[in-house]
């Protein structure tokens, strides 16, 4: 029977449509590559067809903006808000306004056009944690900057422009809504209980079983109980921490093992679908004027995670009205889908 489920941390409800039930191969889309190698500006010799770099790995040993590169960072071409000005806030009427201050920056993670997370070894997705850690540290030196949103978009049903593997982020002088809402379930959560809601939710979900896809010594990948997506996943390390930006070396490198395995096992399952991978992580750490309290339990209360989505069902008319998701794939199955599959059994 079909369920209605609650999710506590995003404060969202999901209908489970059981009747509707999906195994992974009726999601399968044939898949259209959206560039070649010849007209991509993020191809390897092609530097000077994108604004200056901003940061690169090797960080020594070459000129800027010339080939070496194994990660690149440079400014988005078509940014959604620039870094340069001053920051000012009115009200018009009953709204707000904020000038568009910010960055939008993009994060080539290879200089191979074909080498997804799939394809590379862990050491390879390594570096493309360790660009984002470096750009999220170095944007919150600036005090206009509220947060940082890291995120991942993969193929054009995803919201990607280009093939070839790239992240991006956009750092914003507010706070993301969905972020308030999560931070503000977490510090409500922390001052009933004093215990993280993550933590909580990680210890629940390891009793259970059932909604965990994977699990290593430091990760947990667990199937939302009210996802709003077939298989959605959230990648949560298992011990508290509430600041990516703090992640050592070493624990990103075994986030990239862990994500290279999820991501062969969602090829395997439902061949290479394009999907969104968002970083939640703490905001920028400036109190915000007036509410000095609001970071005072930051530190405990919060738990920095990854959230994976595949774009294999579309929104509708209900959902947008609603705000409720219908999930075709019960959480559980997922979550069994993932644990049988095999990462080294390729594209069905």
């Amino acid at each position: 029977m079909p369920e209605l489920r609650f999710d506590p941390i995003r404060r969202r409800w999901s209908i489970i449509a059981t009747e509707r039930k999906f195994r992974p191969h009726e999601f399968v889309k044939p898949q259209v590559e959206e560039t070649t190698p010849e007209g991509c500006p993020f191809e390897y010799g092609q530097e000077n067809a994108t604004p200056p770099e901003i940061w690169a790995l090797p960080r020594e040993g070459r000129a800027p903006n010339t080939p070496g590169w194994e990660v690149r960072v440079v400014p988005n071409k078509f940014p959604a808000l620039r870094i340069e000005g001053e920051l000012t806030r009115e009200g018009v009427g009953i709204f707000d306004r904020v000038n568009g201050i910010g960055a939008h920056e993009v994060i080539v993670e290879t200089p191979d056009h074909f080498r997804e997370i799939a394809d590379r070894t862990p050491e390879e997705v390594q570096r493309m944690f360790l660009a984002w850690r470096e750009r999220l540290v170095d944007l919150r030196r600036d005090i206009r900057i509220r947060y940082v949103l890291l995120f991942k978009n993969k193929g054009r049903d995803a919201g990607a422009s280009l093939a070839h593997p790239h992240s991006q982020l956009i750092a914003t002088p507010i706070i993301p809504t969905v972020v308030v809402e999560e931070l503000n379930v977490a510090r409500n959560h922390w001052a009933h209980k004093e215990r993280c809601i993550f933590c909580d939710l990680i210890q629940q979900e390891k009793a259970f079983g059932d909604r965990v896809a994977l699990e290593t010594e430091h990760f947990i990948l667990l199937e939302p109980f009210a996802a709003s997506f077939p298989f959605e996943t959230w990648i949560l390390p298992k011990k508290h921490a509430h600041d990516f930006a703090l992640a050592s070396d070493s624990l990103l490198l075994e986030l990239s093992k862990v994500l290279h395995d999820f991501l062969r096992r969602i090829r395997q399952l439902l061949a290479d679908p394009p999907y969104n991978l968002i970083l939640h992580t703490a905001p920028s750490p400036h109190p915000r004027p007036g509410q000095p309290q609001y970071w005072t339990t930051i530190e405990y209360d919060y738990h920095w995670h990854i959230e994976f989505v595949p774009r294999i069902t579309r929104i509708a008319g209900f959902e947008w009205g609603s705000g409720y998701a219908i999930n075709p794939t019960p959480p559980e199955e997922a979550a069994r889908f993932l644990r049988e599959a095999n990462p080294n059994g390729g594209t069905p």
